[in-house]
């Protein structure tokens, strides 16, 4: 499906609920119906949405608007405009979610409608938490995520919070934190993913850590196992600085205890689900829920993670204002972990080396002279996310000074360049937000190694990036880039253990779709078997 070139002027919400009116007419036509008045009503639409030749039908956008089947259609469209609009931004998806995970999320949003804050049977398991009661496992236990480090890390270990909930019939809950409410729709219909403000234990949050008596870790070294059953809570400490005994989260025999425990409360860094993976009783259902492996954030991304109308409108008006009419659109994903002021030099010839090389750039031509070349050519807008607008400025500079070899017009934009990360910051965040989603709508990526940020938009979008490598010793890589094994963010933290031998093992060596990662040897990321040759 070819994405919507829209009109830069903004609509106003009126016209929107008109368009939106008038497509539905369409679809509700039956097949027997006049076919004069069927193309008089078509062509009003037409009119009406200011669809080209080449943009995809009325009833092509409705059919899209739930995502085959991935989202639930029983929402308020005014509430959330993004859930519905960003399929008119996105070329259509190469992957299909499977039925047995379409099944599932329906089967999740009753289970969270029945369980949700402040239903009857929420109230009665804080009651009992409160009380310290001790109470067998019920329909409604919960997994509460607590909002933590930076945006990208948000984002990815809220997924894989969801997919654990998922996995185990839990009520995922989640920390509002400073701005998750600012930045994300609800994602289930009716009924909020928020955890309460007065939810008995949130004060607590920011003093669970690695050495919290209530962690799970900590526990075992204290107790026997059978006595988590008697808990009414237990914190999962999945950080980067988790111990070995935190990390046996990830294995069977713990995961049959901890389903004793009501409320578990999750603090994580990092994307785990390939570990997940990696746990023989959750191995039949995963494969159901995702036959293609490296779908998975893809999927449950577009499902989760839906802009507020205020960061909507940050991402709606700058892709009308600046990419919708280019022909091609490239995105250039900056993050930059070296200390000092830049930009750098090696930085800049690694981006350009990998650009040139990968053919997603044209070279330029210092000799040529401008007006050798017809005005209708080739257009590429090129998108650029970075901290330093350094970077932007000579890239620019670069295609504006000289003519392309190809006749290519390049045009480079870059969004806001706030110098350094701003994790609290409400408008900074929103920027985030909004960038990496513009990013997911670009058709070739390049991203940093490392970097969240570019995970969230490759694993949107659909994108199997060009990855920059991690310069080392100031100086750029050679080969500068290589291109991703899988659309699938990292994992950065995995445990190396085998939980029945006891012993050290290499996680990325034991099934074929969890491997070690491109930008980092040691970590894990889900592929398909296809691309296992990528490994070798």
């Amino acid at each position: 499906m070819k994405r919507l070139r829209r009109n830069p002027t903004d609509q106003s919400k009126h016209s929107d609920q008109q368009n939106d009116g008038a497509v539905a007419r369409i679809a509700e036509i039956k097949c027997g119906s006049n076919p004069i008045k069927l193309m008089g009503v078509f062509v009003v639409c037409l009119m009406v949405t200011g669809l080209e030749d080449d943009f995809p039908t009325a009833v092509d956008v409705l059919t899209d608007k739930v995502l085959d089947g991935l989202l639930s259609s029983d929402f308020d469209k005014s509430s959330c405009l993004s859930r519905y609009q960003s399929v008119a931004y996105r070329k259509e998806s190469a992957h299909k979610p499977s039925s047995h995970l379409i099944s599932r999320l329906r089967s999740y949003e009753a289970l969270h409608r029945r369980c949700g804050p402040y239903t009857q049977s929420y109230n009665k398991t804080v009651e009992k938490l409160i009380s310290g009661q001790h109470t067998e496992i019920s329909e409604c236990n919960y997994v509460v995520w607590i909002s933590f480090s930076g945006l990208g890390n948000r984002i990815l270990t809220l997924a894989s919070a969801f997919l654990y909930a998922l996995l185990t019939n839990r009520v995922l809950l989640v920390d509002r934190g400073v701005d998750m409410a600012d930045l994300f729709c609800e994602p289930f219909p009716k009924v909020s993913w928020l955890l309460p403000s007065d939810f008995p234990i949130a004060n607590h949050f920011n003093n669970f850590d690695q050495k919290s008596p209530h962690s799970y870790g900590n526990m075992l070294k204290r107790n026997p196992v059978t006595q988590l059953s008697t808990l009414q809570f237990s914190y999962l400490h999945l950080v980067h600085d988790y111990d070995d005994q935190d990390k046996l989260f990830f294995c069977d025999q713990d995961q049959t205890s901890i389903q004793k425990v009501p409320w578990l409360i999750m603090k994580s860094d990092n994307y785990f689900i390939p570990s997940l993976f990696l746990i023989p009783s959750f191995e039949q259902e995963l494969n159901n829920l995702f036959p293609e492996k490296e779908t998975v954030f893809h999927f449950l991304g577009r499902y989760l993670f839906h802009p507020t109308n205020p960061v909507w409108g940050l991402i709606s008006r700058y892709y009308q204002a600046y990419l919708a009419k280019a022909d091609e659109k490239i995105g250039l994903q900056i993050r930059v972990f070296d200390t000092g002021t830049g930009p750098f030099q090696y930085v800049l010839d690694q981006i350009l080396a990998c650009s040139l090389k990968e053919k997603l750039l044209p070279e330029i031509n210092q000799n040529e002279d401008v007006g050798s070349f017809p005005l209708n050519q080739k257009t590429k807008a090129v998108l650029m996310t970075s901290l330093n607008a350094g970077y932007f400025e000579r890239v620019r500079d670069i295609y504006w000074e000289f003519p392309t070899v190809t006749g290519e017009v390049i045009g480079v934009y870059q969004p806001s360049h706030e110098e350094y990360q701003q994790t609290e910051k409400h408008v900074h965040n929103r920027k985030a937000w909004a960038e990496m989603y513009l990013l997911s709508l670009t058709d070739k990526l390049v991203t940093s190694s490392w970097s969240t940020f570019g995970y969230v938009a490759q694993g949107l979008g659909g994108l199997k990036p060009w990855i920059l490598y991690k310069p080392e010793n100031q100086t750029a890589p050679d080969p500068p880039c290589r291109r991703a094994m899988s659309m699938e963010p990292c994992f950065h933290a995995p445990p190396f253990y085998d939980c029945k031998r006891k012993t050290g093992v290499d996680t990325g060596a034991l099934v074929p779709h969890v491997r070690h990662c491109e930008d980092m040897s040691w970590g894990l990321k889900l592929v398909d078997r296809e691309n296992e040759m990528w490994t070798r």
